[in-house]
């Protein structure tokens, strides 16, 4: 589990939370007892951006416009795209 703290203490004790993130790596804020956000590490928002920019976009058929409809027609399997 994740550290906590709630977030009138994340204010008030931002300097040592600010040097605790590096070891906890991710800092949960609460506010009446339910998560409104997190501070997390440099490490961990490396992985974040990481992990985000492998996501796969799904698109219904419907979302399809011509230009990607080509690119899609004139694929090759196994060579990259220009």
């Amino acid at each position: 589990m994740a550290h906590q703290v709630p977030a009138s203490a994340f204010s008030r004790k931002f300097g040592k939370i600010r040097e605790d993130v590096y070891e906890a790596g991710v800092i949960e804020v609460t506010a009446h007892d339910r998560v409104v956000g997190a501070y997390i590490s440099p490490k961990e928002l490396e992985r974040f951006n990481r992990l985000k920019s492998q996501e796969i976009r799904v698109l219904h058929a419907s979302e399809i416009d011509d230009d990607l409809l080509g690119d899609i027609e004139s694929a090759e399997y196994g060579v990259i795209s220009k």
